[in-house]
């Protein structure tokens, strides 16, 4: 028996973002807050919104690095309501960083963006995501975060 994890795609999500709200340079780094105004979710036998009110509370450590920790509500198509916390790093060369920041679109191929989603959930379809390990890739887009996540099996 292999102990090697194996990955198994678990939903597709498309998160919609306003404007950062730029803090500026405080003690532990650049302090961005990310507005999430929507989206949508699209998973195995089952599909949803994301909904607005949540937020990326993002924090640019260096020129190549930030850290991302973002809080939303996903809601499927039956009303159920799943908390979601992302934790994610996204590492680029420095002037493809600074192009991130003022929201301008790059390459994908230039950035590394791997994430480590937790949900929080009593709808009893999806209570089973609450005790399992899930990663996820990402692509920031200048007006969206296009995500897939997968449980590590």
């Amino acid at each position: 028996m292999s102990h090697t994890p194996q990955l198994k795609h678990f939903a597709e999500l498309t998160v919609k973002v306003d404007a950062p709200q730029e803090i500026g340079h405080a003690q532990h780094g650049q302090r961005r807050v990310i507005p999430i105004t929507g989206g949508s979710v699209e998973g195995h036998g089952w599909s949803g919104k994301v909904l607005p009110g949540g937020a990326d509370y993002q924090l640019i450590l260096t020129p190549r690095m930030a850290d991302l920790d973002a809080h939303y509500v996903l809601e499927t198509s039956e009303g159920e309501l799943i908390y979601v916390h992302n934790r994610a790093i996204r590492v680029a060369a420095p002037e493809i960083t600074e192009r991130l920041i003022k929201g301008e679109p790059v390459d994908p191929a230039e950035i590394y963006f791997r994430c480590h989603p937790t949900f929080e959930t009593d709808a009893p379809s999806m209570r089973w995501i609450t005790e399992r390990m899930f990663i996820g890739t990402g692509i920031r887009r200048p007006d969206r975060v296009e995500m897939h996540f997968y449980e590590v099996l």
